[in-house]
């Protein structure tokens, strides 16, 4: 069984057991985690998790963010200045974060089902795009926003509490379930 494979039954497991509904917010998110190299090949599987949450009795719909940022930028009035002097990027970055905050909270506005999962893809374009856009600040923005689980497939690693997004070298504290083939996080 590949790593993928392995995630995907953790994960299967998982979405069969019964659901606590009185969890704080952070507490509704999960993070499934794996290795960045993996990523296309997670992609290939999203309809196997899908199923899987399906088949334990719980409605499913998926929240991509990967192009976010571009779609964004693509209709910014001052996209031209940026392209020009991308150092000007950084103080617009904080009006993206919030977009992005918005936006999802939209979606989950239309998946509101206390016994559904939203599956969240694209975390890791996040990386690189500065301070005020990280995959932590989006959950925080969120979590209370969300009815059922959100899913997070979050490319990187895992250790305790603390997240490592793409390998970065700093990590955050959250209180996300990790699912993982292993229970070791990576």
């Amino acid at each position: 069984m590949n790593y993928i494979e392995g995630l995907l039954a953790a994960y299967s497991r998982f979405v069969s057991l019964p659901w606590q509904q009185n969890l704080a917010p952070p507490q509704r998110v999960l993070m499934a985690v794996y290795p960045p190299e993996l990523e296309r090949r997670l992609r290939l599987h999203l309809p196997a998790f899908k199923a899987s949450t399906i088949k334990a009795q719980h409605g499913w719909n998926e929240i991509d963010i990967t192009s976010s940022f571009e779609t964004w930028m693509a209709n910014h009035d001052y996209r031209e200045a940026y392209f020009e002097d991308p150092e000007l990027l950084e103080t617009a970055l904080p009006a993206f974060a919030n977009h992005l905050v918005t936006m999802v909270r939209a979606q989950l506005a239309t998946c509101d089902a206390v016994d559904g999962v939203v599956g969240l893809v694209g975390a890791g374009t996040l990386f690189g795009l500065g301070g005020a856009v990280k995959v932590s600040a989006l959950l925080n923005g969120v979590n209370d926003a969300i009815a059922g689980r959100m899913l997070v497939f979050f490319p990187g690693e895992h250790e305790g509490n603390s997240y490592r997004l793409l390998d970065a070298r700093d990590g955050w504290n959250y209180l996300a379930t990790p699912i993982t083939p292993n229970g070791s996080g990576r």
